[in-house]
């Protein structure tokens, strides 16, 4: 290519990128506002009448956008107004952090239109890819408009800019290209993340949390792990991995953890921990409030927990106890080595709710510096179990259209 034809060609790459920003600019005012007119749109954004004028003609013909009735009168005409059409298209969100994956059809502001769930217990490599692609379908069988992308939340180790799961040691799946499987079996735009990253990006946009400049999330499940947003952004660390809180060793002499190390959080706080020693406080305590509920130790999960711990079973509410100081003592080091003071808790183990919370502070406290500590602040998710699911949702308006 001569010199001539370089310059052409790197002008109009440029022009294009400047279109694509502007786009994406015009979009995401509409998106944030109810109904705005093409005038105010100039004004926020800076750019000239006749380009936002552009740009509205193309993402009402895309049907992103439509002309919603008249604003007030400023002593002319009356102005145009338009607004961001909700479920002009839907998106497939899918949480695959627990051994039951969920997925949900949303709409574009991330309600939640249809969801779905599927076990997978004990399902790992291959055929736990085939549960994903199952839910997937179902979710397709139920869609009523035009799908924009799938975005999922998977456990383990992934990088989100390759798309591919390092390793997820629960599911067995290493160095799995998911998100370019995904995409040449449905053909449209699939993002993935790890799920605690995909938490903090639910709270962020959907939670109580919105718009704070920084907090973390601690999710506790079958996994547990920190997402974390410093300064308005999510932080991504020096490589895939970081806020796997779950390996860190908390006991000297402790199980040995699907990762092949010994006495790491995840076994004595994470949900496969805390059923196995809960089925063990089922066949050697007769006593226990757990037989009220199973019939069998193989019964046990973690929603059998949480009925006996309501119940006030001794042993389960000290197991949850140990669980909730050992996850306080990750989230001190958190604490000192961020200095970050809202923690927001998520997860199954959040069901257990300020019984959770109070132990768990209690260690922040006696762990972490108290200038730090008078500042903090550890809540609950108002989410629930739909925060990795509208995390997902996030994602896809992150990367697919730029709204959020």
């Amino acid at each position: 290519m001569d010199l001539q034809r370089k310059v052409r060609f790197m002008r109009k790459a440029t022009q294009q990128q400047t279109k694509d920003h502007n786009k994406r600019l015009i979009l995401k005012t509409i998106f944030d506002d109810d109904a705005i007119s093409r005038a105010d749109i100039a004004r926020r954004t800076h750019l000239t009448r006749t380009t936002v004028s552009s740009i509205v003609a193309e993402l009402i013909d895309d049907g992103l956008v439509a002309e919603t009735g008249q604003g007030p009168s400023q002593g002319g005409k009356p102005p145009t107004l338009l607004s961001f059409l909700n479920d002009s298209h839907e998106i497939i969100s899918l949480d695959l952090s627990n051994s039951r994956f969920r997925g949900a059809l949303m709409d574009l502001k991330g309600n939640i239109c249809h969801s779905t769930q599927l076990s997978v217990e004990g399902l790992r490599g291959e055929k736990a890819f085939d549960g994903v692609c199952q839910l997937i379908d179902d979710l397709l069988a139920c869609k009523s408009g035009p799908l924009l992308g799938i975005g999922v939340g998977t456990p383990g180790i992934t990088d989100a800019q390759m798309g591919i799961v390092d390793e997820a040691v629960n599911i067995g799946w290493k160095n799995m290209p998911l998100a370019e499987m995904l995409q040449n079996r449905y053909d449209v735009p699939v993002h993935i993340a790890n799920d605690s990253q995909l938490a903090a990006l639910g709270e962020f946009n959907f939670g109580l949390e919105r718009n704070r400049k920084n907090f973390i999330v601690v999710k506790a499940g079958q996994g547990i792990s920190a997402g974390i947003v410093v300064n308005g952004r999510l932080y991504a660390g020096d490589s895939p991995g970081h806020g796997e809180i779950g390996h860190i060793k908390v006991a000297e002499h402790g199980e040995q953890c699907a990762c092949g190390n010994y006495g790491c959080l995840e076994t004595i706080a994470g949900s496969r921990g805390l059923i196995e020693r809960s089925r063990t406080i089922f066949n050697t305590n007769s006593d226990s409030l757990l037989h009220d509920f199973v019939q069998h130790a193989d019964e046990i999960d973690t929603d059998i927990i949480l009925q006996a711990f309501q119940a006030g079973d001794e042993m389960i509410t000290q197991l949850i106890i140990e669980a909730s100081k050992h996850i306080g003592m990750a989230i001190a080091y958190l604490v000192g080595i961020l200095n970050i003071h809202q923690i927001v808790i998520c997860g199954r183990l959040a069901r257990f709710g300020e019984d959770l919370l109070l132990p768990l502070r209690e260690i922040v406290n006696q762990h972490a510096l108290q200038k730090f500590v008078e500042k903090s602040s550890i809540t609950l998710t108002s989410l629930g179990s739909d925060i990795v699911i509208k995390g997902a949702a996030a994602l896809i308006l992150s990367n697919v259209l730029g709204v959020v």
